[in-house]
């Protein structure tokens, strides 16, 4: 789905679509077009910076593989990765948008911890009888 079809959604359609809400959206976008530099060299991105943004938030609410996120684009596996790079590079570096770095505190929270063992271990398989004829 590109950006001119999101205009189409409700605000509340648009943050199920794609996690955020169309505030926080226009100030990424707000964000990386501050940032924008012009180029001198290469080919220029086939995707506007609004599906760029779309791009790189569909990658990260759908955990979809960088190459399904690529065909709904109509574009290659690594351009995909080159610009989720960028764009998460850029929205790093402006620190307007970050992760809480300490966990929810306060009455009524109540958190549990699960630990799952992943070693890996040889399969115990029943040898093959040889035939006899």
């Amino acid at each position: 789905m590109k950006y001119t079809d999101t205009l189409k959604l409700s605000t509340a359609q648009f943050k199920r679509l794609t996690g955020v809400h169309l505030s926080t959206f226009q100030q990424m976008l707000e964000v990386l077009l501050a940032s924008e530099m012009p180029k001198k060299r290469g080919r220029p991105c086939t995707l506007s910076l609004e599906d760029q943004l779309l791009l790189t938030l569909s990658y990260w609410r759908d955990y979809r593989t960088l190459f399904q996120v690529g065909v709904s684009f109509g574009i290659s596996e690594s351009s995909t990765h080159r610009i989720v790079q960028k764009v998460e590079d850029t929205l790093i570096k402006s620190d307007k948008f970050q992760l809480p770095k300490k966990p929810p505190q306060g009455s009524g929270i109540d958190m549990e911890v699960i630990m799952v063992d992943v070693t890996e271990i040889r399969i115990e398989r029943p040898k093959k009888t040889e035939k006899i004829l």
